[in-house]
């Protein structure tokens, strides 16, 4: 959906959110210590939902970082 030469797709990525159980998001920034979340499905749905997730799912590591700590995992 998103790399080199493609382009975010709504349609895969709402299939997508059907096939998964939910999402591992890492904070690759804070590299060698990485810190990671498991976020279930619900969330993401909710987050796409409200428009949290921007039109492409593509927020900033304050936005993220937001959205984590809202749900407290």
């Amino acid at each position: 959906m998103i790399g080199s030469g493609r382009h975010f797709n709504v349609n895969g990525f709402l299939k997508k959110l059907k096939e998964i159980r939910g999402c591992i998001i890492a904070d690759i920034e804070s590299f060698p210590d990485v810190p990671f979340w498991i976020v279930p499905i619900k969330y993401v749905k909710k987050w796409w939902s409200s428009g949290d997730l921007g039109e492409t799912t593509k927020i900033s590591r304050k936005q993220a970082a937001t959205l984590i700590k809202a749900i407290a995992l």
